[in-house]
């Protein structure tokens, strides 16, 4: 037994958090967003696992690869009930937006994620909403703006969690 790593089972467990904590947090508030009994007339409620998703990305890009949000995105349309494939495809083309912006830009700062984070949010909506149209739902695009509003103003306190679940995560 090494001092400097500790037992083999405080490796395994800090290994344990290292690898998954990301992955079990996303998917707890995809489950979380499906879960929760909101009942409302107009969409106010952020989507939640879209939100931990994108906050995980824009901290920590170095996680997942674009196609990590396919996957989610599966899960998300599988949980929720939206259109099978909506998810995936707008978390998808985010994912690579936002690695094109990394390319791009090379570094960021708060107010970059925030504004990266709103241009996202505002497109998922717009693809929500224009996918929604396609299958002939009569929806005017007035109703997802509380919903737009609430998850660009949501964005700090998802950042300040995933903040300390990353810390948690990386902590000896």
């Amino acid at each position: 037994m090494s001092r400097i790593a500790g037992s083999e089972t405080e490796v395994a467990i800090r290994d344990f958090r290292r690898r998954y904590v990301p992955l079990f947090s996303t998917l707890f508030a995809i489950l979380l967003g499906a879960v929760l009994p909101v009942v409302a007339e107009s969409p106010w409620v952020p989507n939640l696992g879209f939100l931990v998703l994108i906050t995980w990305r824009l901290m920590r890009p170095e996680i997942w690869p674009a196609w990590a949000a396919a996957a989610f995105g599966v899960a998300a349309d599988l949980v929720s009930g939206a259109p099978l494939g909506q998810s995936t495809l707008l978390w998808t083309l985010i994912f690579l937006g936002l690695d094109s912006l990394d390319s791009f830009l090379g570094v960021r700062d708060y107010w970059l994620d925030w504004a990266a984070a709103a241009a996202a949010i505002a497109f998922h909506s717009v693809g929500v909403w224009y996918i929604a149209l396609l299958m002939h739902a009569d929806i005017g695009f007035l109703v997802m703006i509380p919903q737009l509003a609430m998850s660009v103003l949501f964005y700090p306190i998802a950042a300040r969690l995933i903040l300390f679940l990353d810390r948690w995560r990386l902590s000896r």
